[in-house]
């Protein structure tokens, strides 16, 4: 299986399970507990139809949005997410060089393996930084202060890793970062030996935003939910968010919401955006899917703050249907990490070109020109 095999997210993801060590390809792929919100947050799409217009002259149309102050050339947004240099060697470069090659907004997390420095002066593009708030208020600020220095155009707060969520897969596999070869995961990183060169040979794996706090996760390897339920500040509350706002002082993202109610909360201290977010099905099992949610956060503070439907993304319909149903945009990691794991920067610019041609198609087959045409009118729920 080749890149130019790969049609749909869904051919991407084989090809990062052919290419990758199977305790890494779990760690993208896999989710909390029984996996069913994950599993959810993909199917909800199918809960409603497109209803399309014809003989709308749909010869020219503009796909872009403004999305945090900054304009998109698509309504998506490439999430943040951890640890992208295991995942290939080029890692958040790629999808920094990606984004910007499409005009998209994209996210580097605080465990990101590439430094807030380097991918300011990667990309002109639009970028924010995802920031967990760890027990050492002193790195907290300091990252907030390498953000303001770098010129981010955007803080995204996460709010939903008050603890791990129990991820089995990487239990079975032992998976930490940075990875650690044992008895029982050894024959899966020797049976993919390209990988193996490419994270022996290469760049040393570390976690620049946070190397000059913490060893774990950087020179010490610690499982995931290791960290974050050691490392994490589990007395976060509304007034943290506030203080972080206020000491950011930029556009400013609240990541993972869920309720109607918490939304409300988020526009009460001025969060500029929200990302309806259940962190990929990896933390609550059991919870309800962004896009199940999208309708009552809208009805509760649309029109009051941007909303980014984040997960389960896997087609440009479903961007589509999340326009329709009120999100000012939609995002997902997983959309470009398979991608990203199968064959680096010229993967992400595949799956994103996918994505671009579905969007635009499937916008034309509404009978639609531009993303505001996208309203609760175009859509029948099951």
């Amino acid at each position: 299986m080749r890149l130019t095999d790969c049609h749909n997210i869904a051919d991407f993801r084989e090809l990062a399970r052919r290419r990758l060590p199977w305790p890494v390809f779990d760690y993208i792929d896999g989710a909390a507990d029984d996996e069913v919100t994950k599993a959810r947050n993909t199917s909800a799409f199918d809960s409603v139809d497109l209803v399309p217009d014809v003989l709308a002259g749909v010869a020219e149309i503009d796909t872009s949005i403004t999305l945090m102050g900054r304009k998109s050339a698509l309504p998506l947004m490439l999430s943040p997410t951890a640890l992208q240099r295991v995942f290939h060697w080029q890692g958040e470069r790629a999808v920094a060089r990606a984004a910007e090659k499409f005009g998209l907004w994209f996210g580097i997390s605080s465990l990101a393996t590439v430094s807030i420095e380097e991918t300011a002066a990667l990309t002109q593009g639009p970028k924010l930084f995802q920031l967990y708030v760890h027990k050492d208020k002193g790195l907290n600020r300091l990252m907030i202060e390498r953000c303001q220095a770098a010129k981010f155009d955007c803080i995204a707060l996460t709010v939903d890793t008050i603890v791990s969520g129990k991820r089995e897969r990487c239990a079975r596999s032992g998976f930490t970062s940075p990875p650690k070869f044992t008895a029982r995961n050894l024959l899966g990183y020797a049976m993919k030996p390209r990988w193996g060169l490419d994270y022996l040979l290469r760049e040393k794996f570390s976690l620049p935003n946070l190397d000059t706090h913490v060893a774990e996760g950087t020179g010490e390897a610690v499982s995931i939910a290791g960290y974050f339920n050691t490392m994490l500040d589990q007395s976060m509350d509304w007034n943290t968010a506030a203080d972080i706002r206020a000491q950011w002082g930029g556009t400013f993202c609240l990541k993972g919401v869920m309720s109607a109610a918490d939304a409300r909360r988020a526009v009460e201290i001025g969060a500029d955006a929200i990302m309806i977010s259940n962190h990929g099905g990896r933390q609550l099992d059991g919870s309800r899917a962004p896009f199940d949610q999208l309708r009552e956060i809208v009805d509760a503070v649309g029109g009051e703050i941007e909303i980014i439907c984040d997960g389960g993304v896997r087609r440009g319909t479903h961007v589509l249907k999340s326009l329709c149903a009120g999100a000012t945009a939609a995002s997902g990691g997983r959309l470009y990490l398979y991608a990203l794991a199968a064959a680096g920067q010229e993967g992400v610019e595949r799956a994103i070109m996918l994505l671009k041609d579905e969007i635009e198609r499937g916008m034309k087959l509404m009978g639609v020109t531009s993303v505001d045409q996208l309203t609760p009118e175009r859509l029948r729920w099951r």
